[in-house]
């Protein structure tokens, strides 16, 4: 019986090194001359942030008629949307980057992105935690739900952490009221409560907590009158799915560090900003946020602001407004498949010529 031996075909060198360079300059080809397409959601994220961004006007202009005048040094875009380092509202303190950082109408498009990763849909019920210490955040979440098509259930805090809105006259309450009245934003928060230590505002001096009661009042909303901090996670919970009425809650947003919503700092720490579909590692402390996750609903977790500003693409501390629609949320260069395509069947069709058996 014979033995038989295979051996490799012998090529020149020059030809194995000019198939090398074509397959190079193939790929420095493709990725050169990129092409640029829309984002997923596109429209959906343009029309959110064309609301957000009229929203922030409409606020600017509110607060100069109550004669609440801005900051120039603190706030650099003009936005009206900063607080005082100190206010009699003010329940802890605050990063001032963070707050200038989602002063940027982009925020809806990240919102929008987050949702639709969740599985958010038109119609759908999502529930809200909002708080004063991201006015600018507030308003992104809200325009990105509406945009969407889905539902807020909202329940509002009104303390706020330093640079937040905690102007006593003109708290994040203020500000959702004179939304909802001039029909920017369609419902305003099923329920409000002080904000700050248990939800009950401890610690503030008397003027303080007698600011909060005043903007619940003009608010005409209804209160969570919690006894503790397991007292409001409780009403916190009954209050969303009582207002969601035989809607299912698809998912759940928090902005900031509302301590019922992420369970005090540790919490905060704990869960990723961004889309969170599974408790956090270690023993995470109880809080709407857990519950949520505990049941199988989606929460998106809006805090560490310049984190989560560089994971989109938007910038940290703007100096200006950032205009609507510009940047990796929007549109992508990707590499083009026709180009690739063709790469692809020259350097096979190459090495075929080259490489193929002579008789």
């Amino acid at each position: 019986m014979k033995s038989l031996y295979w051996q490799a075909g012998r090529h020149s060198r020059s030809v194995l090194v000019l198939l090398a360079f074509v397959s190079a300059a193939s790929l420095l080809t493709v990725e050169r001359f990129q092409v640029k397409q829309r984002t997923a959601y596109h429209s959906e994220k343009v029309k959110a942030a064309e609301l957000t961004q009229h929203a922030f006007q409409v606020l600017k202009d509110e607060r100069l008629k109550r004669n609440e005048p801005i900051d120039a040094p603190i706030d650099p875009t003009g936005s009206g949307l900063m607080g005082r380092l100190v206010s009699p509202t003010t329940t802890g303190t605050g990063i001032a980057a963070a707050k200038q950082t989602s002063i940027n109408p982009n925020f809806a498009a990240v919102v929008v992105q987050l949702l639709k990763q969740a599985g958010v849909k038109p119609g759908h019920a999502v529930a809200v935690g909002l708080s004063g210490s991201f006015p600018a955040l507030n308003v992104a979440t809200l325009a990105a739900i509406q945009t969407i098509g889905a539902r807020a259930v909202t329940i509002s805090s009104v303390g706020s952490s330093q640079w937040g809105a905690n102007l006593p006259n003109f708290s994040w309450l203020d500000m959702e009221k004179a939304l909802v009245l001039r029909g920017v934003l369609e419902h305003p928060s099923v329920a409000v409560s002080p904000g700050g230590v248990d939800d009950r505002a401890l610690g503030l001096e008397a003027n303080g907590k007698t600011a909060i009661d005043e903007a619940i009042a003009r608010s005409g909303l209804p209160t969570l009158d919690a006894k503790n901090l397991a007292d409001s996670i409780e009403k916190r919970m009954a209050t969303y799915r009582r207002a969601a009425g035989d809607s299912p809650l698809r998912a759940f947003v928090n902005v900031g560090g509302g301590t019922s919503s992420v369970g005090t700092r540790i919490g905060k720490e704990l869960f990723k900003p961004g889309l969170n579909r599974t408790l956090p590692r270690g023993a995470a402390p109880d809080s709407v946020m857990a519950r949520f996750i505990a049941d199988g609903v989606p929460v998106v977790h809006l805090s560490r602001i310049e984190v989560l500003a560089r994971q989109h693409g938007l910038p940290v501390r703007p100096n200006a407004t950032p205009p609507v629609g510009e940047g990796v949320l929007y549109v992508q260069a990707l590499p083009s498949r026709m180009l690739a395509a063709g790469a692809f069947l020259l350097i096979v069709g190459l090495g075929f010529v080259l490489l193929r058996p002579r008789a």
